[in-house]
């Protein structure tokens, strides 16, 4: 596991994802981003067509009632600012890293590490992950992983120190300080 596990990348590419698709999505449709647009076929055709999955659109669709703050029937460029803010702040859950995380083109190493430990990063155990507790759980990891390392570091050194039955060599490190005595007198 990698030392300093960071997830800026993650919701860096998830915003990125979901922005890009609105402002996409909006400049296809002239009476803006409703939810019977984003069923439009002309929807994904734009989205596929400058490079981008459905994935985004598709969350959309499934969250159109909780990102339309204002229930007007279309989602402005403020109320997915605010989508992409709530993401970063509070966390993605498992689904949302499942459905945006593949579609975003983020490393898929840190995705299946973030998606493989969910349950071990989300510290606080409300069903969100932060960049803060990814980054905690890339530190923890990784001080884990040294305490591991110098545990068996210490053990390896010790069955040298006290010498096991065994080994071939007749002679401990102890031996060095009892030779050295010897050949002072």
């Amino acid at each position: 596991m990698s030392k300093h596990l960071d997830g800026t990348s993650l919701f860096t590419g998830m915003n990125s994802g979901l922005t890009n698709t609105f402002a996409i999505l909006s400049s296809t449709f002239k009476d803006g981003v409703t939810l019977k647009n984003l069923s439009n076929a002309n929807a994904t055709s734009a989205l596929t067509s400058n490079g981008l999955g459905v994935n985004f659109k598709s969350y959309l669709q499934t969250n159109f009632s909780s990102v339309d703050k204002n229930k007007d029937g279309k989602l402005t460029a403020d109320e997915v600012q605010d989508l992409t803010t709530n993401l970063t702040r509070n966390g993605m859950t498992l689904q949302q890293l499942y459905q945006l995380g593949t579609s975003s083109g983020m490393s898929s190493s840190l995705l299946d590490t973030v998606i493989s430990h969910f349950n071990e990063i989300d510290k606080n155990k409300d069903g969100k992950v932060t960049n803060a507790e990814i980054q905690a759980y890339g530190v923890d990891s990784s001080v884990e992983t040294q305490k591991k390392s110098d545990r068996n570091s210490m053990l390896k050194q010790m069955s040298t120190f006290y010498e096991t039955a065994a080994s071939d060599n007749d002679e401990s490190l102890l031996d060095y300080k009892y030779l050295s005595e010897d050949s002072d007198k």
